[in-house]
């Protein structure tokens, strides 16, 4: 696979010119890998020089006659007819002559050649792809569509027509595509494609999948190619795996695909699982990853997964005794205390093995600095060995684990900590470091969420400030930390942590914690909540609901409503109602479709994590699809105002009011749903606070807004207009 790493940094730097001439003399081979050429193939179609290379697809021509076997042979020209774009003689006469060889006995043959343009020879680019999306489309079949709708069920064919009709998962209603359109944006799907059994049986997928995951990751990988643990739950959580079931579903999965000899595992967060295209055994694995190490660390890190993730290999000789002489090695050089403390607990945790001189327990007792070697250990695992034999031989852990209180990471170390010190002979200690954290909760925010979610979700009943009075001190400092956070950007994954703690189940931590508080309290909260630029205007208005509940007095007078207007309803007029179902066609017939070309081109472009082309449509893509989804919403549940909505009684949807301020100024207002309103002319939205409080009002009554009061003078209806 030599040559394919040099042709894409051809590609990548756009050098046409470097290209040819590697190019050229990949054409001189007598014998291709059909693997590669295809790869090769799929990359030159993926990059900005697909166009120039379809000029040149002729010189592919010798190196595909040596291929032999029949599927190959149709797949790499298949390609080569993707990529051309001469519409040479040559090139029409071998992919009619393919396709005659492949598909001649079909009835429809004919008839498919001319849709495909191999009948006029015009342009038959992609002839040979199309030819099979034709042969395939029938109804119960599945596509994919790269303009962004996603997997789709074809219903209904019309040869007559040049028509199929399509249901997919990510558009509302039947889709009708030209053959035309549908070479441009349809992948034919195999019955068995992931895609395809995910959209006609999610709920036989998620039953194979809970019963053998590593099945259907295999599945995943194999038709959609390497995908980040990230990827791999956009794929699978909610479609195929509840969200709530998610975390330890995928906890189960990714540790039977760490074991498994035919999926390779990234070594960080954001790689991609692969799946192989041969097995590659525990040992030859541990192998490999040893020889591309050379720091400590990394060897350390490296053995240290390989045990955890395959404990029984160190019941093989074989594999125990060079892995125990290669750590043994590493003592030779220069290590760093951490690096000599962690060698020391694999050792003997692991190989039953001591360091002489340097025997574990011995090692902790004299250790200096102990709190700093403790933070620069990177293995969470050794971290909590070493916490574990401090608290056991050291007579000064206590104070050890205070001053490890704010730093220390991940949550489960802090933990560990927690339980220990929060014991009778040190509880005192433990109050008394957590009041300075309550008091100045900005000291460390990320330790301060931590515990704040311990005490509100009452986790454990022995903790301190777990009672009611202890979950209203840290929660009105919990809004104080979000107000200082939320403007920060390194803080930004906290902000929404802590958002989301609030918001999440219908706002039950709130609703929980302010039950039974006092007036006093509660005022506070809705002064504190109200300096959170986090929280939007319906979040507040949940808010001070949830705190009228507990202390009606707070709710403001009601007056008498003339109409129940059901909020659910999203009141528009005719002209609205065709303007937002243009719109949304438009979003998911055109822009989508461009946006996905967009991203095409991007991706192109080459490195992925440095494309700024390649973030901006993606977002442009979220964009659009936020926008598609909100509005088909809102549309689902329109209603046109009609005569029989407008009562010209009192003031409701669908009626012109003329008002009078103090000084007897004369204003006049259409209220009408949010698709209408416009400030310019005087038209406001039904939700709209001025509007609300018009809601209900005869003519001649009065009404507050913004502290003063105006007068109802007439009420008509915006039909007669």
């Amino acid at each position: 696979m030599g040559y394919l790493e040099e042709f894409q940094e051809q590609l990548d730097n756009r050098n046409f010119q470097k290209f040819l001439q590697l190019w050229e003399e990949y054409c001189t081979s007598d014998h291709v890998d059909v693997e590669e050429f295809s790869q090769l193939l799929q990359a030159i179609k993926r990059s900005e020089l697909a166009k120039t290379f379809g000029q040149i697809v002729e010189t592919a021509l010798p190196l595909w006659q040596t291929i032999q076997e029949l599927h190959a042979s149709y797949m790499i020209l298949k390609l080569l007819i993707d990529l051309q774009v001469t519409n040479s003689t040559l090139l029409g006469d071998l992919a009619y002559q393919k396709l005659k060889e492949t598909h001649g006995d079909e009835p429809e043959f004919n008839e498919r050649i001319r849709l495909i343009g191999l009948r006029s020879r015009d342009n038959f680019q992609g002839a040979i792809a199309n030819y099979d999306l034709l042969a395939h489309m029938a109804p119960g079949k599945f596509v994919y569509h790269t303009g962004g709708w996603g997997t789709g069920e074809i219903i209904d064919v019309s040869s007559i027509r040049e028509q199929v009709s399509i249901e997919f998962e990510n558009v509302s209603g039947r889709k009708h595509l030209t053959f035309d359109n549908a070479f441009k944006t349809l992948i034919p799907l195999l019955d068995d494609n992931f895609l395809a059994r995910r959209f006609a049986n999610p709920d036989l997928l998620e039953k194979e999948a809970r019963e053998n995951p590593l099945a259907i990751m295999k599945k995943l990988l194999q038709d959609l190619g390497p995908k980040s643990a990230a990827e791999i739950k956009d794929e699978l959580s909610e479609l195929v795996i509840p969200e709530n079931d998610w975390t330890k579903w995928w906890q189960s999965a990714r540790a039977k695909m760490k074991k498994d000899t035919m999926i390779e595992t990234p070594s960080s967060i954001r790689g991609n699982f692969c799946l192989r295209k041969a097995e590659v055994t525990h040992e030859e694995r541990l192998a490999k990853s040893m020889q591309q190490q050379t720091d400590v660390d990394d060897i350390i890190l490296t053995s240290y997964n390989f045990v955890r993730d395959m404990p029984n290999m160190l019941k093989k000789a074989d594999v125990k005794t060079p892995l125990k002489e290669k750590l043994l090695g590493l003592l030779t050089h220069n290590l760093s205390v951490e690096q000599e403390l962690q060698l020391a607990i694999f050792l003997e945790t692991q190989f039953d093995h001591k360091i002489e001189g340097k025997e574990v327990e011995d090692f902790i007792k004299r250790l200096e600095n102990i709190e700093d070697v403790i933070l620069r250990i990177e293995i969470v695992a050794f971290k909590k060995r070493v916490l574990v034999l401090v608290r056991e031989y050291r007579s000064d852990w206590v104070q050890i684990f205070l001053n490890l209180f704010y730093t220390i990471q991940p949550n489960i170390l802090r933990d560990y900590l927690l339980k220990e010190l929060n014991k009778e002979k040190t509880h005192d200690q433990l109050v008394k470091k957590l009041k300075e954290l309550l008091k100045t909760p900005s000291i460390d925010p990320e330790t301060f969420v931590w515990y704040f979610q311990k005490v509100a979700t009452k986790s454990k009943d022995d903790l301190p400030f777990h009672d009611k009075e202890g979950q209203c001190l840290f929660f009105e400092s919990f809004l104080i930390l979000l107000s200082y956070v939320e403007g920060r950007t390194e803080y930004r994954d906290l902000t929404k942590k802590m958002y989301n703690l609030l918001s999440g189940k219908r706002y039950a931590i709130v609703r929980a914690i302010i039950e039974g508080t006092s007036l006093e309290f509660i005022k506070e909260f809705l002064l504190l909540v109200s300096k959170c630029h986090t929280f939007s205007d319906h979040d507040l208005k949940i808010l001070r609901s949830l705190a009228e509940v507990v202390h009606p007095s707070l709710a403001a007078p009601k007056k008498q409503r003339g109409k129940d207007l059901d909020s659910q309803v999203n009141w528009t007029t005719e002209e609205g109602y065709f303007r937002i179902q243009e719109r949304l066609k438009h979003i998911g017939t055109v822009e989508i479709v461009e946006t996905a070309r967009e991203i095409e081109a991007a991706r192109a472009l080459g490195d992925l994590r440095e494309n700024s082309e390649y973030k901006f449509a993606l977002e442009k893509r979220a964009r659009l699809q936020g926008e598609l989804k909100m509005l088909s919403e809102q549309f689902n549940r329109a209603r046109i105002i009609t005569k029989d909505d407008i009562h010209n009684s009192e003031v409701g949807i669908g009626n012109v009011i003329e008002i009078e301020d103090p000084k007897g100024k004369r204003s006049s207002y259409s209220i009408l749903g949010p698709w209408d309103a416009d400030a310019d002319k005087h038209i406001l939205s039904l939700q709209s606070k001025l509007a609300q409080a018009m809601i209900g009002c005869k003519k001649g009554d009065h009404f507050q807004f913004k502290d003063e009061e105006y007068t109802i003078v007439d009420i008509k209806s915006f039909l007669n207009k």
